[in-house]
């Protein structure tokens, strides 16, 4: 389907977005199911953007016992995979997915391309706004929809990658390679070792583009049709500029799923083990908030940006973070209550 996935994103094509829509997807070939198949399907894979429930729990609920549930939910899965208009109903999606793969030189993360799928569909939707409070809500369901059609009814036509000492889940090309992104992603993690610092997304990809794996292997991770789907990467759920995104499709794949990888919440990219990629304690997160600053702050506008990026679910106490600050010879007091980092001082 040539430039199917350009022309669907810049044309905004109403009939070709149906088609690719995850809900009115699984409802039409859920139509033919019984209530208590379809039941146990959109439980099973949590499709109504719920967490999947698990086999003893949808028992209880039917009063059924655990196997038989897995029964009814495989022959519920054959029954879908013999209806005839199954393969009309996949086309689309089929297409878009094998575009967006090849884009990507052949190799994409799973919840990556979740996320580019279901995104695709909000904005279409009008509802792409991160800020309705529905919108998680609908991002998951679209997600979950997602990822059982490909899961479940797909499986043939891609490949999952699972269990990889490399990389995250990932869907490739059926019988492609991903040798080329192992190579990269050791000379990276390993490049990055030594250097023992965090970088931004821009550093990253001039990093990558100095490799001697990534010359080997240009002609597979750059993409020679290079689609512009810059609209979709500007929805918030994507971090990085999105025409930045669009014009790196390849690298930024490879970004995306390496394991022992990870961006933090300021943007730049680290080993995932490193304090200032995961940072753990209130000291942690005090320093990454210091340094991302760039200037001296208030003890209390230290928790209050702590509290506002949302390391996690802990919230940073005025008085706690002010002990930390003391307590650290990290920190200089440079006013009253105000501290900035020590290293600044020799800069």
């Amino acid at each position: 389907m040539e430039n199917l996935l350009e022309n669907i994103v810049l044309e905004r094509r109403t009939e070709e977005l149906n088609k690719l829509n995850a809900i009115q997807i699984v409802n039409g070939i859920f139509s033919d199911l019984m209530e208590r198949e379809r039941d146990i399907l959109t439980r099973r894979f949590g499709l109504d953007g719920e967490k999947h429930e698990t086999l003893e729990k949808i028992g209880q609920l039917h009063k059924l016992t655990r196997e038989r549930v897995r029964q009814i939910e495989n022959a519920s899965i054959k029954k879908i995979k013999r209806l005839e208009t199954l393969g009309e109903s996949l086309s689309i999606l089929k297409g878009v997915i094998s575009n967006l793969l090849k884009e990507h030189g052949g190799f994409l993360r799973r919840d990556f391309l979740l996320d580019i799928l279901s995104v695709m569909i909000l904005e279409n939707d009008g509802k792409a706004n991160i800020n309705n409070p529905e919108y998680q809500k609908n991002l998951q369901i679209h997600k979950n929809r997602f990822s059982f059609l490909l899961s479940k009814l797909l499986n043939d036509d891609f490949d999952v990658v699972n269990n990889s000492n490399h990389f995250n889940t990932s869907i490739k090309l059926k019988d492609g390679s991903i040798n080329h992104f192992e190579d990269l992603s050791k000379d990276l993690l390993s490049v990055l070792e030594n250097l023992n610092k965090t970088l931004s997304t821009n550093e990253l990809l001039s990093l990558v583009r100095n490799l001697e794996s990534y010359k080997i292997h240009q002609d597979k991770i750059e993409s020679s049709e290079d689609a512009n789907i810059t609209s979709v990467f500007k929805s918030d759920i994507f971090f990085d500029d999105a025409e930045l995104i669009n014009n790196n499709k390849g690298i930024y794949s490879l970004f995306q799923a390496i394991k022992d990888l990870e961006q933090n919440k300021f943007g730049h990219w680290g080993k995932v083990n490193w304090q200032e990629i995961k940072p753990k304690t209130i000291n942690d997160k005090i320093y990454l908030v210091l340094k991302n600053s760039g200037k001296p702050l208030h003890f209390t506008e230290i928790a209050s940006k702590i509290n506002d990026v949302k390391f996690d679910h802990k919230k940073a106490n005025p008085a706690t973070v002010h002990n930390e600050l003391i307590l650290d010879n990290r920190y200089v007091l440079t006013g009253r209550g105000t501290y900035g980092l020590r290293d600044w001082q020799n800069t």
